[in-house]
């Protein structure tokens, strides 16, 4: 689900107080408390796949809207996330994302997809190093979501996707939400009958995991 960012243009608002300054001190406090309160709001961007963008159940009940009432509404949620997508195609589309929107925070969703099609880690390590570069660039912080892959995809391969992104969390001195969801996988009720995709049970435990790290990025 998709909110409607509302960004602040701090170059109107100057641009507006230099012609109140002949106004009643009453009005210029009243800009004054504009800008004060604007500093204590953030804007997220959660780019993701499926996992984020509530495959399979009513997007409304999926772990990113459940996480608005936790943040309150001083906080803009940006839902960008895409059933399929790939790092590449998140790559793709975060440049557009960034300009658009003016995330303060980027919550990176996405490896999984890549993992499932069996694609080249260094290629998915590539891909994430460049998202998190291009956040940097227009000022806003990048969270990675740790993943994991079923065991038959073979314990070599299986083992590297699993240590790449706590790796590249620690590299780039950034936030991990660790994938510590196997009591989902072996509780009833919790993975939908595809094995793969969490319930709308389970999208409390989701939305918890990710608010552990993002409350301490939050103003």
């Amino acid at each position: 689900m998709t909110f409607v960012s509302t960004h602040y243009d701090h170059r109107l608002v100057f641009m507006r107080l230099s012609r109140l300054l002949t106004k009643p001190l009453t009005t210029l406090v009243s800009v004054f408390l504009l800008l004060a309160g604007n500093a204590n709001s953030a804007t997220l961007l959660v780019l993701g796949d499926s996992l984020s963008a509530g495959y399979g159940i009513d997007p409304d009940k999926g772990w990113v809207n459940l996480m608005r009432a936790d943040v309150g509404p001083q906080h803009t949620i940006i839902n960008a996330s895409i059933s399929g997508d790939t790092s590449g195609n998140g790559l793709d589309r975060l440049p557009m994302l960034l300009e658009k929107f003016k995330p303060d925070i980027v919550l990176l969703e996405l490896g999984g997809n890549d993992g499932l099609r069996g694609y080249p880690l260094s290629l998915l390590k590539g891909n994430l190093t460049e998202m998190i570069a291009l956040c940097r660039t227009h000022n806003a912080t990048p969270i990675l979501f740790g993943m994991r892959l079923p065991a038959n995809y073979g314990k070599r391969y299986t083992a590297g996707f699993a240590e790449l992104f706590p790796a590249l969390a620690e590299q780039h001195d950034i936030g991990l939400v660790p994938f510590e969801f196997e009591a989902l996988l072996q509780t009833e009720g919790m993975i939908q009958a595809d094995g793969i995709h969490p319930t709308e049970p389970a999208q409390p435990i989701l939305k918890q995991a990710v608010l552990a790290q993002l409350k301490a990025l939050l103003p």
